[in-house]
C-alpha cells in the first residue's frame, strides 16, 4: 500500500503552477513509507512544496533535477546510504551549497559527527517533534542565499588579517581567499562580532543554527574543527580560533597581518579531517 501511495508522486513532479513557485522547494529522501508520508504532509500543510524520493539513487537524481531549497536526507538509504549521498551532493556544483537536514536513528556522537564531515548543515534524531522539524527548516531556509527571508549582509566585514565577502561567502585570510559554507560564514561572523570575548555555545547556537536545542553541543565543534582546518597554520594547535573550556570559543585575530600566513586552505567542508 505504502509503495503505491509512492508511486504516484513522480506523475505530480512536471506540474507547475503560479502559486507553486511561491514554495520554498524541500526533497525528501525517506525509505520508510510511513514516515515519509508523515514528514511530507505535515510540510506541505505548512506551505511548504514536497517532492520525494526512497531511496539513494531516486534522491541523488530528484536533486540534481529540481535543484530544491533544501534536502531532508535519511542516513539509511537501500541503494546508495545517505553519507555517500551527501558527500556526491555536496562534490556536484548544482547541489553543492543546498541545504542539508539528515534525519536518522542513528543518534550517537560519532553519527553525528560523521554527518556534519560528510557535508550535512543540520543533524535531527529520530523520533522527533514535527514542529522541531519545522524549526529547523525555517532555520536552514532563513540562512540560505536563496530563501526569500534569509538575512542578508550588506557590508564586508574586516579586523586584521580577516576580511568577510558575504556576496561570495568567502574569507580573505592573509591575502587569500578562503571558500566557505554558509553555515562557515556565519559561524565565522559570529566570532568576529565578538572578536577577543568568549562567545557561548548557547549563543552560537541561537545566532548560526536559529535555535536552542539543549544537547547539540557537537554541532558546534564540529563546524568549528572545520574553520581551524581551513584557516589554522597547525589545526591541532589552533593559535585563532580558540576552545575557552567550560565557557565557548574566541576568536583571537592580531590587528595587523604581519603574522605568518597559514597553509593553503581546504576549499571544501568534506575533505577528510586526520582525526575525529
Amino acid at each position: 500500500m505504502g509503495r503505491a501511495l509512492f508511486a504516484v508522486a513522480p506523475v505530480a513532479l512536471p506540474h507547475f503552477s503560479q502559486s507553486d513557485a511561491m514554495k520554498p522547494c524541500i526533497l525528501l529522501i525517506e525509505d520508510d513509507s510511513d514516515m515519509r508520508d508523515l514528514v511530507a504532509g505535515h510540510l506541505e500543510h505548512g506551505g511548504f512544496e514536497v517532492h520525494r524520493a526512497d531511496d539513494g539513487i531516486k534522491g541523488q537524481a530528484l536533486a540534481f533535477q529540481y535543484c530544491p531549497d533544501l534536502i531532508l536526507l535519511d542516513l539509511m538509504l537501500p541503494k546508495v546510504d545517505g553519507i555517500t549521498l551527501c558527500q556526491r551532493l555536496r562534490r556536484e556544483e548544482r547541489t553543492a551549497k543546498i541545504p542539508i537536514l539528515m534525519l536518522t536513528a542513528l543518534g550517537g556522537t560519532k553519527d553525528k559527527v560523521s554527518g556534519f564531515n560528510s557535508g550535512a548543515d543540520d543533524y535531527l534524531t529520530k523520533p522527533f517533534d514535527l514542529e522541531e522539524l519545522t524549526v529547523r527548516v525555517k532555520a536552514l531556509l532563513r540562512r540560505s542565499d536563496r530563501a526569500p527571508l534569509s538575512t542578508k549582509h550588506n557590508e564586508i566585514l574586516s579586523y586584521g588579517c580577516l576580511t568577510l565577502v558575504p556576496e561570495r561567502f568567502e574569507a580573505i585570510w592573509f591575502d587569500a581567499a578562503v571558500r566557505l559554507t554558509h553555515l562557515e560564514f556565519e559561524l565565522l561572523h559570529c566570532l568576529l562580532q565578538r572578536h577577543g570575548q568568549t562567545v557561548a555555545p548557547s549563543l552560537i547556537l541561537k545566532e548560526v543554527w536559529g535555535y536552542e536545542p539543549d544537547d547539540d553541543i557537537e554541532t558546534i565543534r564540529v563546524h568549528v574543527r572545520h574553520l581551524r582546518t581551513k584557516l589554522e597554520p597547525d589545526p591541532r594547535k589552533p593559535r585563532f580560533i580558540k576552545t575557552v573550556y567550560g565557557a565557548g570559543y574566541c576568536l583571537e585575530l592580531p590587528n595587523v597581518s604581519t603574522v605568518p600566513a597559514p597553509a593553503t586552505p581546504l576549499p571544501t567542508q568534506v575533505e577528510a579531517e586526520r582525526r575525529p
